[in-house]
């Protein structure tokens, strides 16, 4: 708050003085739309950025789950082909099966979070 205070200040001991120039409200007024020029281009890029991180943990639980159903339908028997790296992920797998569904936990609660933070315009 120390910031405002200064600023504030600042203000106070600098009043601007308004000359008697016709053009000055003209150029209040440009710089306005400018600044709300400014506005609408960030709103846009947030809404865009919001867009592209749904579509992305969207399509990720897509593709999670198309390799789930996939593995499901078609098993490979991995005994007959377990080298080092095979193996190793199936006991990985095995011993960390239950903990499996907290990935798809953390993607839900994160939708469910971008989906209910929405922002309401102030009318100003």
């Amino acid at each position: 708050m120390k910031n405002n205070n200064d600023i504030e200040s600042f203000l106070l001991e600098h009043k601007p003085q308004v000359k008697d120039n016709p053009t000055f409200l003209l150029e209040v007024q440009q710089k306005m739309r400018a600044v709300d020029g400014i506005k609408v281009e960030v709103d846009r890029q947030r809404n865009y950025g919001r867009i592209a991180l749904v579509c992305a943990l969207v399509l990720g639980i897509m593709a999670g789950a198309m390799a789930m159903l996939l593995a499901y339908l078609y098993p490979v028997d991995t005994e007959s082909i377990s080298d080092g790296i095979v193996a190793g992920i199936r006991l990985f797998l095995e011993r960390w099966k239950q903990y499996l569904m907290f990935p798809v936990a953390v993607c839900t609660i994160a939708l469910s979070i971008i989906f209910g933070s929405r922002r309401h315009k102030s009318v100003s």
